[in-house]
């Protein structure tokens, strides 16, 4: 008995069950939180589709939500980033009201006609909660990381129903060229675990199709690498913008709940003037629409400044179902173009400026296969991986790290995506 202590597979038996039975706790939390607010979000959508003069009330609701973080939320306002700077430098524990605030906030926000995502309330959802557990079980700070990345998984893989996508989305996101393989085992089982859980309160999630998939030949290949650039400018253009945008609205507006009040106005008014909701909330029938017949190439340009402007004065939600609209509308109108079955390029689109935008072609990778088939893996991959080079060191997350340069020579350790532009313009200015 005693020799048979001494093997280490006696001692993994003990880490399995362990990180399983943390794993299920916080996947059993983020699955239950993730199917509550996706319910709560199709009522939102369906009562602003069926009720259209709730638009002109989002000023109003963009400074109602934008008074309550200003009064409660300031410390959980990061959102993502907060839980993000968690899992590298732990400190304190994500307040539980983050679940509540952002899960109100990001309901809201779509009630009235936002645009603004969903993966983003899921993953903080799942980080906070998960974090509860950790202090519930008293944790060490390096078993806390590993299970605040298991609760990003988590929410991840039941708001999209990408449960393996969800788990390497937790590891990658984290670091740009760098992977945590020690949490490899809990992010999976809860990610697996949090989107059987959701499915099971009864949430169900949109399917596409990608139709007939091209053999892979040098003219597809080059088709889809080119594709795959413009996906990666497209990316890195949503992240600035939104970055910037952001920055302007804190210059020009002191009091911060009137930056939601100012962003509210201008997407409210422009619906009124340009008489469609196309591209306010979600979007998902746009989506859709974009697998099933060619749409008008400003479609993607429409969605794009509707959340650069949403997101960038406020409102809640996430980044990546709106990346998803426009990465779908930019493919589809490039599928002309580059001689390609449209719907095959919206669902490389789909994935693919997301990971130029998040800085994770794997993840996305996988996604593709789990959406679509595996008949598009070839293709995805080389246009996630594409996307994710000409995206250059920018992103959504202005806390992930540059673990490893996409294509420098060398970078300080650990160095934030938020701060790659002043090291940049430093590095140049001392360059000989």
């Amino acid at each position: 008995m005693r020799a048979l202590r001494s093997l280490e597979q006696w001692e993994l038996l003990h880490y399995l069950g362990r990180w399983l039975l943390l794993a299920c706790a916080a996947a059993v939390l983020a699955g239950s939180a993730s199917a509550a607010f996706l319910l709560a979000l199709g009522w939102a959508t369906q009562t602003r589709e069926s009720t259209s003069w709730l638009i002109a009330g989002l000023p109003i609701a963009g400074f109602a939500v934008g008074w309550v973080y200003h009064r409660v939320g300031r410390p959980v306002e990061a959102g993502n980033n907060l839980i993000i700077d968690e899992i590298h430098d732990p400190r304190k524990v994500i307040p539980r009201r983050m679940v509540p605030l952002v899960f109100l906030g990001t309901v809201v926000s779509h009630l009235f006609g936002a645009s603004v995502g969903r993966e983003g309330t899921a993953v903080q959802m799942g980080g906070a909660l998960a974090d509860q557990v950790a202090k519930a079980c008293r944790l060490r700070p390096e078993d806390r990381r590993v299970l605040l990345m298991t609760g990003m998984s988590a929410g991840f893989a039941a708001v999209f129903g990408t449960p393996l996508a969800g788990a390497v989305f937790g590891l990658e996101v984290l670091a740009i060229g760098r992977l945590r393989y020690d949490a490899l085992f809990p992010c999976v089982m809860a990610a697996i675990v949090a989107d059987r859980v959701c499915l099971a309160w009864g949430v169900h999630h949109t399917v596409y199709a990608v139709g007939t998939v091209p053999p892979v030949t040098a003219a597809s290949v080059l088709a889809v690498l080119l594709a795959g650039v413009v996906f990666g400018l497209a990316g890195l253009l949503f992240a600035r913008a939104t970055h910037r945008f952001g920055a302007l609205m804190k210059r020009w507006v002191g009091y911060p709940p009137l930056r939601p009040f100012v962003g509210g106005l201008m997407v409210a008014g422009s619906v009124y003037l340009l008489h469609t909701q196309a591209y306010v909330g979600l979007g998902i029938p746009t989506i859709v629409a974009a697998f099933e017949h060619p749409l008008p190439w400003w479609d993607s340009v429409g969605k794009f400044a509707y959340t650069v402007v949403s997101l960038g004065s406020g409102f809640k939600g996430g980044e990546v179902t709106p990346l998803f609209f426009i990465g779908a509308t930019l493919g589809n109108s490039l599928a002309p173009w580059l001689h390609l079955p449209f719907a095959m390029l919206a669902g490389l689109g789909f994935v693919a400026v997301f990971a130029g935008a998040a800085n994770t072609p794997l993840a996305t990778t996988i996604m593709a296969i789990e959406l679509f088939g595996p008949a598009v893996a070839p293709f995805a991959a080389m246009a996630c991986v594409a996307s994710y080079l000409f995206s250059g060191h920018a992103g959504i997350y202005h806390a992930q790290r540059l673990g490893a340069a996409k294509h420098v020579r060398s970078l300080p350790e650990d160095l934030r995506v938020g701060e790659w532009p002043a090291y940049r313009r430093q590095r140049d200015r001392d360059a000989p």
